[in-house]
């Protein structure tokens, strides 16, 4: 296995914590919008990130015979710390992403915190195997 905590963090950790989930559970994986669309100093994290799709869609199938549900997040673009704040702390990278993203604007954590809340909700009850972006429409 490639020694890439953004591939091997998600996979063991549901490998320890399997036996902890209620039967009928949820399980969020998390990638990027950057598995979807290239920026060159992206490749090894991408690479995880697609890694964490596929492996998600295994553990749907792997686990639905305990009625659990595993899907990934994908967020886009967000005004957090990831690489030092490149986002939240340049203007010239928020009108960059702003330019691309349908919803003109970079996203918020809160953004991605209710995407997480409606994934756990009743209303995800039918969906597993599957990546759901939340990028404000990030180069469409």
């Amino acid at each position: 296995m490639i020694n890439n905590p953004a591939l091997e963090g998600p996979f063991f950790f549901t490998q320890k914590i399997l036996p902890l989930i209620a039967d009928s559970g949820h399980i969020i994986n998390i990638s990027s919008g950057l598995a979807r669309f290239s920026f060159p100093g992206s490749v090894a994290y991408a690479m995880a990130k697609g890694a964490v799709e596929v492996m998600t869609r295994y553990m749907a199938k792997e686990f639905a015979n305990r009625k659990i549900r595993v899907n990934t997040l994908a967020p886009g673009a967000i005004a957090t710390d990831f690489r030092g704040g490149a986002i939240r702390d340049s203007e010239q990278a928020k009108s960059m992403v702003a330019s691309v993203t349908a919803l003109n604007r970079v996203g918020e954590a809160q953004d991605i915190g209710k995407a997480v809340a409606a994934m756990f909700s009743e209303g995800f009850d039918w969906i597993t195997g599957q990546r759901i972006e939340a990028s404000g429409g990030m180069i469409l």
